[in-house]
């Protein structure tokens, strides 16, 4: 499916505080693309009985037009554009971004208006969406972090869409890219500790000289941007979080499998751990399906 030149952002009651306009309307001007605002509102919570419609819809109308204010004063060329929806969060959100370039929630910040976005609905749109997702930490402003564009890599042999992802944002803002992969022993090693250090050194050289394989595989292609190969024993999510912060990155870039269905388990435990625990933006690329 042909994607629209546009970038999709999650707003709600909290967006001066989550980072995720901010590091939207940051990816709009390097990719010179028009961004999507969107505030959405669940009808649900529109005729609570301790809530009026209509102090809920002029609060939001006056929302949206602060967010369209803030981005026509970022860059007044490009088609910026804030809309106001009615409907479920993640799903509203996912179909409005499903033709676009990229979605771009906030992770914490809850608002006055709970349940409208920020929470559990970043979990739930990175896991549903059809585009690359970026979870933005609360705080977050240009300029928070310096450091590489870090993707981790798995065993899996469907790493290329986040390495793609990776190197375009890593080529945008003229940083290196990092390719992380962290791994640890299953626990029947355990009860060995010199078997345990053995076979531990023979993992980790055939680890790192496979990725360091793919690194230059991609080197070729990106000639352009200096590649850097991490391989590093631990628990995914915590070397992945370290390693994030260690190296002060930009961006961390992690894996997905779409899933369509609410009742399907949601985000890898892996990817769920680092969208809930890095300090910097986490951007969340599916594995493509002949659908998306």
């Amino acid at each position: 499916m042909a994607r629209e030149p546009v970038i999709h952002v999650g707003v709600d009651d909290s967006w001066r505080d989550t980072g995720a306009l901010e590091w939207a309307l940051q990816e709009s001007l390097f990719r010179r693309v028009p961004l999507r605002a969107v505030h959405v509102i669940e009808e649900k919570l529109r005729h609570s009985p301790y809530w009026q419609p209509t102090v809920i819809d002029d609060a939001a109308m006056d929302l949206v037009q602060e967010v369209q204010q803030k981005m026509k004063s970022q860059d007044d060329l490009l088609d910026h554009r804030a809309d106001l929806v009615v409907g479920p969060s993640a799903t509203t959100l996912t179909e409005l971004a499903a033709k676009g370039e990229l979605l771009v929630v906030g992770r914490r910040g809850m608002g006055k208006f709970k349940r409208l976005l920020i929470g559990s609905t970043s979990e739930t749109v990175a896991n549903l969406a059809a585009v690359p997702v970026v979870v933005v930490p609360q705080g977050w402003k240009p300029g928070s972090h310096s450091g590489p564009v870090v993707v981790a890599l798995d065993d899996s042999d469907e790493p290329s869409a986040a390495i793609e992802f990776a190197l375009t944002v890593a080529t945008e803002r003229h940083t290196p890219v990092r390719m992380l992969h962290v791994w640890d022993l299953p626990s029947i090693y355990s009860w060995d500790a010199m078997n345990v250090a053995g076979v531990s050194d023979e993992w980790n050289q055939t680890a790192q000289r496979h990725f360091d394989a793919v690194a230059d595989q991609w080197r070729q292609k990106y000639p352009e941007i200096e590649i850097e190969v991490d391989v590093r024993r631990g628990h995914p999510v915590d070397g992945i979080v370290a390693a994030s912060e260690s190296a002060d990155a930009q961006l961390v870039v992690v894996g997905g499998h779409r899933r369509r269905h609410f009742t399907a388990a949601l985000l890898g435990s892996v990817a769920r751990g680092v969208v809930q625990h890095a300090p910097c933006p986490v951007a969340v690329v599916h594995v493509p399906t002949d659908d998306g």
